[in-house]
């Protein structure tokens, strides 16, 4: 028997369902959510319920938004000859802070075999579609450097090798983050960025 009313204990175990929230964290967030006026917890009720109501997936690159094309495609300041393929929405996100003009592929995830996701599991298809209407010239593979995200780029370059489409693939640079020590970076992290040094 919970001592709590099943109304916070609801809304504890939903919090739980979260990725990196433990029942501890959900605990606090809960009692937070408590501790506010109603008009806060209003507020981020509604902001939780419109979060499916209002969005839609682009479809031209597949990321998130609440039109269709989304924002980025819709630009006619982008440059639609490089196409940058990633696995999440939140990657798009944090490569547009670097700057990044062309357009961007979300795969929706990485080949996982363990997790039971193949290639045919993912937005590949659709990307070597957009390759051959000719307009790209370059894709960027902006995969994690994860074994899974190491798989799902090579698996993408050999498609395009396979197909014989007269685009220019690329992978984006690994190597030691800046402020990072060198004693504390791993061999395969350290080989990496021996492989990928530059003129100084």
């Amino acid at each position: 028997m919970s001592i709590l009313p099943d109304s916070v204990q609801n809304l504890i175990d939903e919090f739980s369902k979260l990725p990196g929230i433990g029942p501890k964290t959900a605990g606090r967030l809960t009692f937070y959510l408590l501790s506010k006026g109603g008009q806060d917890v209003e507020s981020f009720s509604q902001a939780v319920k419109n979060l499916r109501k209002n969005l839609v997936v682009c479809e031209k690159c597949f990321n998130i938004s609440e039109i269709s094309p989304c924002d980025i495609c819709s630009d006619p300041k982008r440059d639609i000859s490089k196409v940058m393929a990633v696995e999440e929405p939140l990657d798009v996100i944090a490569l547009e802070k670097t700057g990044y003009n062309g357009l961007y592929h979300v795969l929706g995830g990485v080949i996982s075999p363990i997790d039971g996701i193949g290639p045919e599991n993912l937005r590949i298809r659709e990307l070597l579609a957009k390759l051959k209407k000719g307009n790209v010239s370059e894709v960027i593979l902006a995969t994690d450097p994860s074994l899974e995200g190491e798989a799902t780029a090579m698996y993408i370059s050999k498609q395009i090798q396979k197909e014989n489409l007269p685009v220019k693939v690329t992978r984006i640079a690994r190597g030691l983050p800046v402020g990072g020590d060198l004693e504390y970076a791993d061999e395969i992290t350290l080989t990496r960025a021996l492989e990928g040094r530059k003129e100084y």
